[in-house]
């Protein structure tokens, strides 16, 4: 109970982050320009800010969206503010298993690892 407390407030853990620690805090020291990742959701939110920062930090991103423009949007926004991002725009419907297997087999044809699916 009293750790439940602790992180609610924003103390820092084991780990040397807390509650309030920010995404850039928390990847600092990363180097992950060998690193692939799909992010859902990178239009917005938290996905735009979990996008963000791992581009500043050098990773590959990959956005599986159902609307194309404003994955393309948030994809400008982000090589706007760091121009070496790599960023790959890719429809996916998950409500749509043909859309699924679309977007698998693109995604396998770029012949990149996936390291991180958020």
């Amino acid at each position: 109970m009293i750790e439940t407390g602790r992180y609610l407030i924003g103390v820092a853990g084991a780990s040397g982050f807390g509650s309030k620690s920010t995404a850039d805090e928390v990847t600092e020291n990363c180097d992950l320009r060998s690193t692939t990742a799909i992010i859902t959701g990178a239009t917005s939110g938290i996905g735009a800010e979990t996008a963000r920062v791992l581009a500043k930090r050098g990773a590959r991103l990959v956005f599986p969206a159902r609307n194309v423009k404003a994955a393309e949007e948030a994809k400008g926004r982000i090589v706007s503010e760091f121009p070496e991002a790599e960023i790959v725009v890719m429809e996916l419907d998950l409500s749509s298993i043909s859309s699924v297997r679309g977007f698998v087999a693109g995604f396998e044809s770029l012949h990149l690892p996936l390291n991180l699916l958020m």
